[in-house]
């Protein structure tokens, strides 16, 4: 069985950088941790640290246990403030999973809502990329996720809330914006800005050149959506967004546009089966859709475009 004391102080390490700032992080002193550290490497039976005189440097093998670490570490902080709420007879915690962009676009401006109204409420907000939600949703305590659907895991119900269509991002003085709707052949010979290949907004390109029988000129390749929206904004090339995506971005001088291909996109609640739902869950859900439609016209794009379920 692992200690927590010495996994709290291997966390503590990897962060601060040495074990003078974890002693301190911890209130412990230095030997006191060194102990610690010691004692669980040995508990292991594998190097996590390499050394160099009195100096410790966490191996490959370290880095990845600390993700570990910090992951279970989380958990167990989030069961004190759930033991904390269950004590205190309070039901106002909620445990929310968004993708990076959902917390700005939706979440943050549903919470501070909610909060308005709940004067007791906590929560706690973790952020994960879309291609690790089977991974996160099986591995952490939440109460709440927003985010793009199909999701198909016995592990959650899921709830869809609104369908938007994929828009066009470029530079605001890019030529195509004098265009009020882009279609396919306005891409042919333009410049692009893609996603990774794993991603929807990617395959969803690779398809629309493929029925066309063409080859896009991708000419830079973001890991995600808002990289992309942000060198389209440079005047990089022309990317596929989710509208809610390029919103999030706050990238000056982004122009974004209607595509004459209807790429759909679907916005869902996902919630732990099985679990019921708290009121200040039930009121984060309603105002997160009422902030959807409430930022609608920043989006610049017709209504007609977004259909609430």
């Amino acid at each position: 069985m692992l200690n927590v004391k010495e996994l709290e102080a291997f966390r503590a390490f990897i962060e601060c950088g040495s074990v003078t700032l974890a002693a301190d992080r911890l209130g412990r002193t230095q030997p006191q941790v060194g102990r610690l550290l010691t004692s669980l490497e040995e508990s292991l039976g594998f190097a996590l640290f390499s050394r160099s005189g009195k100096r410790l440097r966490a191996t490959p093998e370290g880095w990845r246990f600390y993700k570990e670490v910090d992951r279970v570490m989380g958990e167990l902080q989030s069961l004190s403030r759930s033991a904390e709420q269950i004590r205190s007879g309070s039901s106002d915690h909620v445990r929310i999973l968004t993708a990076p962009h959902v917390t700005k676009a939706l979440v943050a401006p549903a919470l501070s809502s909610v909060a308005r109204e709940i004067p007791n409420l906590t929560a706690e907000v973790a952020s994960r990329v879309r291609l690790d939600i089977e991974t996160w949703i099986t591995q952490e305590q939440f109460d709440i996720g927003v985010g793009i659907l199909p999701l198909d895991s016995p592990a959650v119900e899921s709830e869809p809330f609104l369908r938007t269509s994929v828009v066009v991002v470029m530079a605001a003085t890019h030529p195509l914006t004098r265009l009020k709707v882009i279609q396919p052949k306005h891409l042919y010979d333009t410049a692009l800005v893609a996603t990774h290949s794993r991603s929807l907004l990617r395959q969803s390109l690779d398809r629309m050149f493929r029925e066309e029988k063409r080859k896009p000129d991708i000419r830079f390749e973001a890991t995600n959506g808002l990289i992309a929206c942000e060198l389209a904004a440079q005047g990089l090339g022309v990317a596929l967004a989710d509208p809610f995506v390029a919103l999030s971005s706050g990238a000056s001088g982004l122009a974004m546009k209607r595509l004459s291909v209807k790429i759909p996109l679907d916005y869902g609640f996902l919630y732990p089966v099985g679990k019921s739902r708290s009121f200040a869950v039930r009121r984060l859900a309603e105002a997160v859709v009422r902030t959807a439609r409430d930022r609608l016209p920043e989006i610049g794009v017709p209504a007609s475009d977004f259909e609430f379920i």
